[in-house]
């Protein structure tokens, strides 16, 4: 006989990323929020930080009405917050929390988390104050509502994610015992510091101690929040199979239940939409490349890309940049008529649009005549000379002349449609993409690959990312280019191996026919399917059992 799931009444959801895009963690809350809003209703609610500044917090709408008795619960307390709603699919509510006044008692705080629940804070830095602040506000708040908004009968789920999140969740936990309390890690702080710091993670694994590693790292303030909340939540949580083996050896407790990351496809334009859109980003896509390369490039060229948060080596941009030399030589040397053009769709030190670049684009790419200056990046930087992609790019020659017949170009920004040269919006861009790469060393789940077949661009990833992993258990064996995802073998010390099969599987694209490639790109989108929220959030509905069951 089927036991029935115990399910809450109330889900409390706190981040860093909710109304704030800096993160895949936004894209897991943001892609699934409708899904779940569909079987909960307002009694879903996400609280994220109150940043206070123009450009922040811009897809929230404030409702004043809205759930009018916790705003005063909340300042009975000392809390000011602001209600409405997320402007993403399904709207869910949201709360942001103004964290600013608990700095004046942090002492205090980090002093009763050690006392409370051994979470040593004595060598914090950089964003620790802030996220912490903020974390202990949202739960401050939900405490607030819960004493004086919610029967006492109410079941409440609170799901905590990232260390940033853990100490509100940790407090909570203390002070309400009947919350039942969910903490959720996308990557375990310790084990994206050893692959960030050119140590080989993945080799000495089974070595590895998590505090040990946390002191020689001077990662030991955040490591301590991460492991005590994992070690103290009714139900700790990861994204793949892979990153709780992480979990297991560094935070030394094995997750209770994996949770995948799914997408929405309510993201996706439709048929002739598609089409559209598609062909309206190629064409700009190609359009800033001639302006800026002053080399007018072909409809037919390829166009790869890659894109994810600024980490140089976890996320592969070191090989991907090695790729685009090796290609480069072998198309001259075999005096290819094939081009290939590759973006690198990664925020840096951003200054503004290049304005040269904007005179070229509203003068129209009929008129070029000539490249301009350093025609690899389409925006300028604060740091130019120093830029780690940028250094990378010149030393391997990939500097666009005329006569190269693969262009690689910086794309340094948030593509939100609003970045002054493309001005189009990052998923647009994606779908006018042949081919994606993503060769990433450490990856928990990866977003990216996924995002890229939900838009129909067959992608490379590799079994060192959850997702890589997660397709290669669907279909039985390692993907191919053909499946849509090409899924290649990564280690510690194979990047040449790796970058020598990405250039082979781009020379395959450039031969497939046009009926090959459009089998790859609706064999992409069909593994994207299998990965919808509607079938991953019942792993969801498990963990709030689990959390309700302790």
């Amino acid at each position: 006989m089927k036991t029935e799931l115990k399910t809450p009444d109330f889900i409390f959801e706190t981040s860093w990323e909710v109304c704030n895009k800096v993160g895949g963690i936004y894209t897991v809350l943001s892609s699934r929020a409708k899904t779940l809003k569909a079987n909960y209703g307002d009694q879903l609610v996400f609280i994220g930080p109150d940043l206070k500044q123009p450009t922040a917090n811009i897809d929230f709408r404030e409702e004043s009405k809205l759930l009018a008795p916790w705003k005063k619960a909340a300042k009975k307390v000392g809390l000011e917050c602001r209600i409405g709603r997320w402007m993403v699919p399904g709207e869910p509510v949201a709360v942001l929390v103004d964290f600013s006044p608990l700095f004046q008692e942090k002492n205090t705080i980090y002093a009763k988390a050690w006392e409370l629940f051994h979470v040593d804070s004595i060598r914090a830095y950089g964003d620790y104050d802030e996220a912490s602040m903020f974390s202990v506000a949202a739960g401050r708040f939900v405490e607030a509502v819960v004493k004086e908004c919610l029967k006492p009968t109410a079941k409440v789920v609170y799901q905590a994610h990232e260390w940033m999140s853990g100490l509100g969740m940790l407090f909570l936990k203390h002070s309400l015992p009947q919350v039942s309390t969910i903490f959720t890690t996308h990557a375990t702080s310790i084990g994206r510091s050893i692959a960030g710091n050119n140590k080989e993670l993945y080799a000495y694994f089974d070595g590895y101690n998590g505090d040990i590693m946390a002191q020689e790292l001077h990662m030991d303030a955040k490591h301590s929040i991460e492991k005590q909340s994992a070690l103290q939540a009714d139900c700790f949580t990861t994204v793949s199979r892979f990153t709780d083996r992480e979990c297991k050896q560094l935070l030394d407790k094995p997750a209770d239940v994996v949770l995948p990351n799914g997408f929405e496809n309510d993201f996706v334009p439709k048929g002739g939409q598609f089409t559209s859109v598609r062909r309206k980003a190629r064409r700009r896509i190609l359009d800033v490349a001639t302006a800026l390369t002053g080399d007018r490039l072909p409809d037919d060229t390829l166009i790869v890309s890659t894109s994810g948060r600024n980490d140089y080596r976890c996320k592969g941009f070191d090989v991907f940049l090695e790729t685009m030399a090796q290609l480069k030589a072998q198309l001259a040397e075999a005096d290819s008529s094939a081009r290939v053009l590759a973006l690198i769709e990664v925020p840096c030190w951003l200054k503004g649009p290049r304005a040269d670049l904007q005179r070229a684009l509203a003068e129209g790419v009929k008129n070029v005549a000539a490249p301009l200056p350093n025609p690899i990046i389409t925006h300028d930087l604060w740091n130019l000379d120093e830029d780690r992609i940028v250094r990378q790019m010149w030393q391997l020659g990939l500097n666009n002349l005329p006569t190269d017949k693969v262009k690689v170009i910086l794309v340094p920004c948030y593509l939100e449609g609003k970045d002054g040269i493309f001005d189009m919006p990052y998923y647009h861009l994606l779908a006018a993409n042949d081919l994606a790469l993503y060769p990433s060393y450490y990856e928990p789940w990866g977003y990216t690959p996924l995002e890229s077949c939900a838009f129909h661009t067959p992608c490379v990833t590799t079994d060192l990312s959850g997702f890589g992993q997660w397709v290669n258990e669907v279909l039985g064996r390692e993907g191919e280019l053909a499946d849509g995802v090409k899924v290649i073998h990564r280690t510690d010390g194979n990047f040449f191996e790796v970058s020598a099969e990405m250039c082979a599987t781009i020379r395959t694209m450039l031969d497939m026919t046009a009926k090959e490639r459009t089998a790859a790109r609706n064999n992409a989108a069909r593994l994207a399917d299998k990965a919808q929220w509607k079938n991953f959030i019942k792993y969801y509905y498990q963990a709030y059992d689990f959390a309700l069951g302790r």
